[in-house]
Formats: C-alpha cells, sequence, structure tokens
C-alpha cells in the first residue's frame, strides 16, 4: 500500500508527537517485516523496502521500479514522496527510537541471507544500502559491529551473513568516512552547549569509541583485508585526526559555539579511540600517523619570516586547542606510556632534529605534564631510570622534563637550574653509585643511565655542583666500583663519567682513566645507538691495538697525573668468553682433537716491531742484540724467577708462547715448574706505566699455549683380516656408505664382551666374492677385538697430571686464606680459575680422566655462590665451565651411570640444563643469555648421544637389562619450544 500524506505527516509538537511518529515508524517497519517473510518473489522484498526507505531518504522511485516486474512496479511508482522537513521529523524518530534496531536485524538477517542477491545492484544501494549509510554513524555503528558475532543456521548462510555485514562496514566506515561523521554528529550536537557530558551521553560515547576499535578482532579470518587491524586503524587514525583538526577549527570560528563544552565531546571520544587502539597493539600505527600531522602543525605556527619557534607562536594558531588536549584527553596511562615510548623511538628512526623533537614533546605533553603528576613521573621517572632509549631520546628527554628548555636556545645558558633538575641529578647518581646497579642491571641500561649523568654534568658549573648534596660522593663510589670491573664497557662509563665532572671541577685539568679517552665523550657507548638498542656480542675486552712506545709512555704520565690517590688502579684484563658452537666443537672432539689457536705474530713481537723503526736519536733498542735468547723451557722458568731482572723477566714473557710451542717434548719435566712461574710473575712490577696489559696478554698467551699443547691426537693403524669389514667411526657419525656394489646399510652395533664401548661402532652385510659360494648359509660379518685390529696412542700426556693440576684449585675456594676473598673482593680471580679450568676439561675430553674429574668441578659450580654470584663476569665463566663438562663427557660414560644406577651424573646435568634454561630467560646480562642457549644447544646433543648409547646397550648380548626406571636426561629444546 502505498504511503498518504495525510498518514505518514509527523506531528510537529512536543514529546507526544515524536512519541507517536516512533510508535508510526515501529508500525512501518512491521508492516515491511510482513511483507518481506511472506514474500516469494525479490520484487516483493523490493517494494517492502521501499515503502520505509521513502519515509526516510530521497529515492530514485523510478531506477528502483525499473528492477522489478508489475505489479510492484506501479505500486513503487505511485508511492507518494514527502517532502524534506517531514523526511527529517521520519528520520529521527526512526533512528532514534525502536525503529531502526527492529529493521537492521531484519536487514541483515532474512534479506541479507535470502534476498539481496536477487536484488538489483542499483536498487540495493537506492533502498537496502541507504538505511546504514545515510544514517546517523553512532546508530549504524551499533547495529553493524555487534552483529560480527552473530552464527547462522548453515554455513553458506553465514558466509553470505558476513559477506554483507563485511560490506557494510566497509562502505559505513571507509569508503564513506564514518568516523569523520561520528566526530561531526558529537561535534554538531553539542556545539550550543547540549548535555554531551551526562552520565548517559559518556556512556554512548564510550560505547561507539568500543565497538570501533573491536571491528578487527570481531572480524572473521577471511575477511577483508581492509578489515585486518594494520589497515584499517590506519585508515580510522587518520580520520579521527583530520576530524578532531577541522572541528577545532570550526567550532574556533563559530562565535556561538560554547566552544569548551564542544571539544569536551570531541576529546573524549577521540582519547578513548586513541586508547583502545593503544592497548590492541597498534600504537606503532597510531604514532605513524601522528608524526606527519604535528610536523606539520608545527610547521604552520612558524610564519615565514622566522626561524625559531616559540609558544607564542602555536598558542595563536586555532588547531594547537587540539594538540595540547589529544594526550590528556587519553586518560589511559598505560596507552599514554606505549604511545610516548613509540613516538619517541619513531622520531629517532626519522632522525628528527633535536629542536623538532623538543617542540613535539612540548606541544604534545605540556599541558598535562604541568598540572599531573603521574606525566611528570612518566618522563623523569620511567623513561629516566627504567627505560631504555637511543641517546638523541634521552636528550630530548632531558631537555623537555629535566632541562626545561629547547636545545641550542639562548635561553639555555642563561637559565638558572630548577629544583627539579638537581632533585634529577641526585636520583641519577644515587642509582648509578650502588655497587647492586652494576651487578644486577643490563649493560645497556647501565650505558642509558651514565649518558643520563653525564649529559646532566655538562650543563652544571661549578658553582651549581658546590650547592648540590652528595653528587660529588655518590659519583666518586660510582666511578671506583666501575673501575674495578672487568668488563671493558663498564670501566669505560666510570672513564666517561669522571672526565666530565673533572671538567666541571678544573676544565684545565682533566682527569683521564682511559688511555682511549677523548675530550668530547661519545655517550653512545657503542649500545644506544638510534637502530638498535642491544649490548655487543662479546661485553669484554677485546686485544689491545699495537701503539708505539712513546705514545704509551706520553699516556702513562699523563695518567699519572690524573689518577688521584683514592681512585683504584684496577690492572685486571679478564679472559675472553666465547660461546661454543655446538656442531664445530662435537665434529673436533669426536675426531680426536682441538684445533689449535693460531699463533698472532704481531702481537708476540710487538715490541721488536716496534722498536726496530729507525726513528731520529732513538736509542732505547740499542741492547736488543744483548739480550739473552731462550732455547729450553728450564732457562725460561729461571728467567721468570728473577724480579730483580725485569728486562730479563720481560724477555721471558716475550718469548714463552713461542717456546712453548716449539718444544712441546720438554713440557713433561718441566710444564709444572713453568707453570707455577708464570702464575706468580708480576706483570706490574716489570711493565712501564701503561703497558702492563701487554704484559698480562703475553703471560695468559704462555699458559694457553701450555694448556692447548694437550690437545688429543689419536693415531690409529688399521690392520685388515680376511673379509672382516668394520667401522671404528667417531660418535654421532655415521660411515660412508662407499663400498663393494650389493653391500648393505650400516648398523650400529655393541662390542661383543663389554656393556659400553667408547667408540660408536657399526657393521654390514656385504656380497660374496666371485667364485666364493657357500649355499645355505648367510654372510654377516662380525665385529672382533678393537686392540686386535688397531694400535692407537695418543698424543695427549696432560690427562695424567689433569687431577693434580685442577683439584687443588677447586679446593678452599669458599674461605678466606691470606687476605684472598675470591667470592666477593677477588671475583675476577674467580671468574679467571672457573674458566681456566673450563678449559682443562676441554683438554681431557674423551678421556677416562674427564669423568673422574667433572663431579668435582659440577660441585663446585653447583654452589649457590657461584652459579649464583652478583657479578656477570663469575656468571660468564660458570656457563663456559658447564660447557665444557658437556662436550667433555662421553656419552658412553653417561649411559653407564644411568646404568648402574648413578644418581648423581644424572642429577648434575639436570641441573646444568635447569641453570642455563633460569640465565637464558632472566639473567640481565646480553652475553650470560647467549652463552646459556649454547649450554642448552650442547646439553641437548649430549643427551641424544647418551640415548643412542642406552638404545645400542639394550641390544647388546651381554644378557644385562636396563634398569626398569631411569631418569631422564631431559633434552631442553622439547620443553622450550612448546
Amino acid at each position: 500500500m502505498a504511503s498518504t500524506r495525510g498518514s505518514s505527516a509527523p506531528s510537529p509538537a512536543g514529546g507526544d508527537g515524536e512519541t507517536s511518529l516512533e510508535a508510526l515508524a515501529l508500525a512501518k517497519v512491521a508492516e515491511a517485516a510482513d511483507a518481506i517473510a511472506a514474500a516469494a518473489s525479490a520484487g516483493e522484498v523490493v517494494r517492502a523496502l521501499h515503502a520505509v526507505a521513502a519515509l526516510l531518504f530521497p529515492v530514485d522511485s523510478a531506477a528502483v521500479a525499473g528492477t522489478v516486474e508489475e505489479p510492484f512496479r506501479t505500486l513503487i511508482i505511485e508511492a507518494l514522496n514527502l517532502s524534506d522537513d517531514e523526511r527529517e521529523s521520519w528520520r529521527c524518530a526512526f533512528y532514534h527510537g525502536p525503529a531502526f534496531p527492529t529493521m537492521s536485524k531484519i536487514l541483515l538477517g532474512n534479506v541479507a541471507v535470502k534476498w539481496l542477491r536477487k536484488v538489483h545492484a542499483s536498487a540495493r544501494n537506492e533502498i537496502y544500502d541507504s538505511f546504514f549509510v545515510k544514517g546517523p554513524p553512532t546508530e549504524v555503528i551499533q547495529a553493524l559491529v555487534p552483529a560480527l558475532s552473530e552464527k547462522e543456521d548453515s554455513k553458506e548462510d553465514h558466509r553470505a551473513f558476513c559477506l554483507n555485514l563485511e560490506r557494510l562496514l566497509i562502505l559505513c566506515l571507509l569508503d564513506n568516512k564514518g568516523v569523520s561523521q561520528i566526530l561531526a554528529e558529537f561535534t554538531c550536537c553539542s556545539k550550543h552547549g547540549n548535555d554531551v557530558l551526562k552520565p548517559d551521553k559518556t556512556m554512548l560515547v564510550s560505547r561507539v569509541a568500543q565497538l570501533l576499535a573491536s571491528v578487527p578482532d570481531k572480524a572473521r579470518l577471511g575477511a577483508s583485508g581492509a578489515l585486518a587491524s594494520t589497515s584499517f586503524f590506519k585508515n580510522v587514525v587518520s580520520q579521527l585526526l583530520a576530524g578532531a583538526e577541522a572541528a577545532t577549527v570550526q567550532l574556533a570560528a563559530d562565535k556561538d559555539a560554547t566552544e569548551l563544552c564542544a571539544l569536551s565531546s570531541v576529546f573524549l571520544f577521540v582519547g578513548e579511540v586513541l586508547s583502545r587502539v593503544s592497548r590492541r597493539g597498534s600504537t606503532g600505527i597510531l604514532v605513524a600517523e601522528l608524526i606527519p600531522r604535528i610536523r606539520n602543525h608545527l610547521h604552520r605556527c612558524v610564519p615565514s619570516d622566522h626561524k625559531a619557534i616559540s609558544p607564542e607562536m602555536m598558542q595563536h594558531v586555532s588547531q594547537s586547542q587540539f594538540w595540547f588536549n589529544v594526550v590528556e584527553a587519553m586518560r589511559d596511562q598505560h596507552s599514554i606510556e606505549r604511545l610516548t615510548e613509540e613516538l619517541l623511538r619513531q622520531l629517532a628512526s626519522q632522525h628528527i632534529s633535536d629542536e623538532e623533537a623538543y617542540w613535539i614533546l612540548w606541544t604534545l605533553f605540556n599541558q598535562s605534564f604541568k598540572r599531573l603528576t603521574v606525566m611528570r613521573s612518566m618522563f623523569v621517572d620511567k623513561f629516566l631510570l627504567w627505560k631504555t632509549f637511543p641517546l638523541c631520546c634521552l636528550r630530548w628527554i632531558l631537555h623537555y622534563a629535566v632541562f626545561e628548555c629547547p636545545p641550542n636556545s639562548t635561553t639555555e645558558t642563561l637559565m638558572q637550574r630548577t629544583p627539579d633538575f638537581f632533585g634529577t641529578l641526585q636520583s641519577l647518581v644515587s642509582i648509578w653509585s650502588r655497587k647492586e646497579f652494576v651487578q644486577s642491571h643490563s649493560v645497556e641500561q647501565q650505558a642509558y643511565i651514565t649518558a643520563a649523568i653525564g649529559l646532566c654534568l655538562e650543563k652544571l658549573t661549578k658553582k651549581e655542583l658546590e650547592t648540590t648534596k652528595d653528587v660529588l660522593n655518590s659519583i666518586l663510589q660510582g666511578v671506583s666500583c666501575r673501575l674495578e670491573s672487568p668488563i671493558e664497557l663498564i670501566r669505560k662509563m666510570a672513564s666517561a663519567v669522571a672526565l666530565t665532572f673533572s671538567k666541571v671541577v678544573d676544565p684545565k685539568n682533566p682527569l683521564y682513566l682511559d688511555d682511549n679517552c677523548c675530550e668530547n665523550v661519545d655517550w653512545e657507548f657503542g649500545v644506544l645507538s638510534s637502530k638498535e638498542i642491544k649490548a655487543p656480542l662479546h661485553a669484554v675486552d677485546s686485544e689491545n691495538k699495537p701503539k708505539s712506545r712513546e705514545n704509551k709512555r706520553n699516556a702513562g704520565e699523563k695518567k699519572a697525573k690524573a689518577i688521584k690517590s683514592d681512585v683504584p688502579d684496577v690492572r685486571a684484563k679478564i679472559v675472553e668468553i666465547k660461546s661454543v658452537d655446538c656442531d664445530q666443537m662435537s665434529d673436533t672432539v669426536m675426531n680426536g682433537k682441538f684445533e689449535e689457536e693460531e699463533c698472532d705474530e704481531d702481537s708476540m713481537n710487538i715490541d721488536a716491531s716496534r722498536d726496530s723503526s729507525l726513528e731520529p736519536y732513538d736509542l732505547s733498542d740499542d741492547d736488543t742484540d744483548l739480550q739473552k735468547k731462550f732455547s729450553h723451557l728450564s732457562d725460561l722458568a729461571a728467567a721468570l724467577r728473577k724480579p730483580d731482572d725485569p728486562d730479563g723477566v720481560e724477555n721471558a714473557l716475550s718469548s714463552a708462547e713461542k717456546l712453548v710451542r716449539a718444544s712441546p717434548d720438554e713440557l713433561r719435566h718441566n710444564s709444572g715448574d713453568l707453570v707455577r712461574a708464570l702464575v706468580h710473575v708480576r706483570c706490574s712490577d716489570l711493565a712501564m706505566e701503561g703497558e702492563e696489559d701487554s704484559a698480562e696478554e703475553k703471560r695468559e698467551k704462555a699458559l694457553i699455549a701450555l694448556l692447548e699443547l694437550a690437545e688429543t691426537k689419536i693415531l690409529k693403524t688399521e690392520q685388515r683380516r680376511g673379509s672382516l669389514i668394520t667401522d671404528n667411526s667417531p660418535s654421532w657419525l655415521v660411515p660412508s656408505n662407499r663400498g663393494p656394489s650389493g653391500a648393505g646399510p650400516w648398523r650400529e652395533v655393541s662390542e661383543p664382551g663389554t656393556l659400553l664401548s667408547w667408540s660408536h661402532r657399526y657393521e654390514r652385510e656385504v656380497p660374496s666374492r666371485s667364485g666364493q659360494v657357500k649355499s645355505g648359509k648367510s654372510r654377516k660379518w662380525g665385529l672382533g677385538k678393537a686392540k686386535d685390529l688397531q694400535l692407537e696412542w695418543s698424543k695427549n700426556r696432560f690427562p695424567l697430571y689433569a687431577a693434580a693440576f685442577m683439584l687443588p684449585v677447586m679446593q678452599g675456594y669458599d674461605k678466606r686464606s691470606h687476605g684472598v676473598d675470591l667470592l666477593n673482593r677477588d671475583f675476577v680471580v674467580l671468574g679467571k680459575l672457573i674458566y681456566m679450568l673450563g678449559v682443562c676439561m676441554k683438554c681431557v675430553a674423551m678421556h677416562p680422566e674427564a669423568s673422574a674429574l667433572a663431579p668435582a668441578l659440577l660441585d663446585m659450580i653447583r654452589s649457590r655462590d657461584v652459579s649464583q654470584h652478583a657479578e656477570a663476569y663469575v656468571r660468564r665463566s660458570v656457563l663456559f665451565a658447564a660447557s665444557c663438562i658437556l662436550i667433555s663427557l662421553h656419552p658412553s660414560y653417561v649411559a653407564s651411570s644411568l646404568i648402574e644406577g648413578n644418581q648423581d651424573i644424572s642429577t648434575s646435568l639436570e641441573w646444568i640444563r635447569t641453570f642455563a634454561l633460569q640465565v637464558a630467560e632472566a639473567d640481565p646480562d646480553t652475553e650470560c643469555t647467549s652463552m646459556a642457549m649454547t649450554c642448552l644447544r650442547l646439553h641437548s646433543e649430549m643427551a641424544l648421544q647418551t640415548s643412542r648409547t642406552l638404545e645400542s646397550a639394550d641390544h647388546s648380548k651381554t644378557g644385562r637389562g636396563l634398569p626398569t626406571k631411569l631418569d631422564s636426561i631431559i633434552i631442553p629444546f622439547g620443553n622450550v619450544m612448546k
């Protein structure tokens, strides 16, 4: 039935008229619902929808009628159109009453699933899509988004339902700028002081924001890419920022508008949406859209005849009102922190200038920074003490929140430091000075706070420094505890702060604690770059580069003048602990040899090369030819015991490594004497000032050469007997498939007469030789005794003396003796001892002595005082020693221990796995976590080979069965990967 003007005309008066019109609209929806339910053709559905749509929008009835047959075409054409005022009244009653929610369910359900595919596209646009596209966006979004969670009866119906719903969401929110329309609706409704901030209105704004942000989460897996979080939020945030700026300009130009009230609704919606976008993990998308807009705004604020920006310039631009309030409007502090952190990092990646970055922070945060304590705490506490940013970000934070002035400005040098500045500096140095901070925080965090202190000190004058309390003592304490660290980067931080501090106290006499100190300190320390923030792979001392003797002498004189009596002289040089590559070490060990470390001839002959340069009037090498040449290790040891002859001792140190490598046969008689002499040499007494590290390096290389000459080299001479084919391949390597044609595959077997063997053995069937026929029998080549088949011997003489060398070192480490406190003050020595014990274990790998010494070393490193040591240097040594134990124990020994019921080895190896997992997950030192992962890989390899050995033992012919229950050696990645 066509609508008549009399039946459709709205009542113009008050609340009763509006209620009556809402009832009429609901009645029209009921009529359409009945017609659609009883429809037998698409024409009936089109006619029913047209009857309702014509009351709300201007519809092209002729175009719609052309898509259907009679009698529906005539009914559509004869429908009476309303005036614009009448349609507006119907529209308000329809969308703000119960009619639209009811109609939307019909449109999204029955119509979409059964009839929409049969409706012509032009008619669909006029009488179907218009209900959503031309409706109030706040009402439309409340109808569409919840429907994403609904389910249809059949799979086909559900797919049609979802496809149509997703099409409408893209059409309404993205293609037709629905987010901008929502902002315009809120602005219009509250422009003249409407009650937008009443509880019900506030709930409406929050609900619309929540629904908008939940679209990517609710969209199905196969939905359009436009509804994926990346694309969807990018479009939404773009509309949001542009619409909010436009609303600010519009309200600023409208003198009749209540600007504060109107902007309150806009800010509430913007803040809610941005917070929810950030909470859903799309902060990066938000910031990527925000940065170019805020930069454009700053450029808009600067007149063409000005180079610098000022707060007054920004306050005269209407859009500034939005940017001043946008962050505060978010209200969710967690989202604000995530946004701010991402903003800093993206600005750093874009290489924004310091001045522009400062004004971006000032524009976004200054209003809330002044009024809200939590905002100030975010910058001054969290971003300085708990987070780690690139160095440029740290400068921006300090200038904005601490110095409170733009960088490189004239006011920076004239401003008086505020109490907040000195309070922040005091907090920084107080934390930095604690030894616990050095021990328990990552290298990146220490570098970050060190840089913050240095940048603050650079702004201070001596007079201002004198007014601070405890800053001097804290700096001295922090420098002192860092100079004791064996990690070069930590000592470098101490030198940088000491140099900067000395320039404040006495600019004419800077304090250089490091030969490599420059006048302009690089506060990045190699770990605070803008690209990435991570600790170096080897945060330990690297080899010193050769320098001329004159340069070192000058550096020593400079250091002697600069270092004060209260600064400890730390000359310890740590041994670099390198991660052990699992595959390489396994191959090397099981082939029965370790690769020799290459001799660094250049470093051994440093003195000779630099003294032989023909400098004018340089007579420092006149006695070179008169120096004693050592040819025997006994002479070398004797020279090292003469402290009254420093030149002779230095010459002996220079020759030690080369002579040890050249005379391995003498080590049987002289190694013990030579080791004692090398250990007791005092490099600090014989070397020139500044060359202690070079002498220490020579001694260490000689000691390492002594250990490396204990490398395993097993020579085998195989005797062929008859037609026996056997293969004594190294463990966990399968024999080659080469052989006579027709030979069968290799299979692993145990040696007859023994339960477990020290190497894996394989056998295979081979065809008979031509002319040799033995009918009725299959030929299978068996195993003979290994010592009957091979003659093998080893050049490794170290295992015989390993116990005498290692066991005394492992005793009494936890007791103070003769002024030595290994667990506390002398932790560097403890770390070196543990590292040395690990090297010794590596030198006895695959020998029976390894299985005898491993439990003692495991008992030592399992001690809580050692494995949980506060110093990362000791923990690195423990991980290195544990890795060496894993590669030194033969899998057959581990399997034998398990079969015999020895729980100690199983418990110890399980401890290594658990300890490595704990370090990998929670240790603050980056190098420790890397070494822990290497240790886990080695443990996995060892566990695999042990399981193979156990399987082989289970099939042995001895008749001895395996225990019914064994403590399994867990392969670590079985748990990690789950």
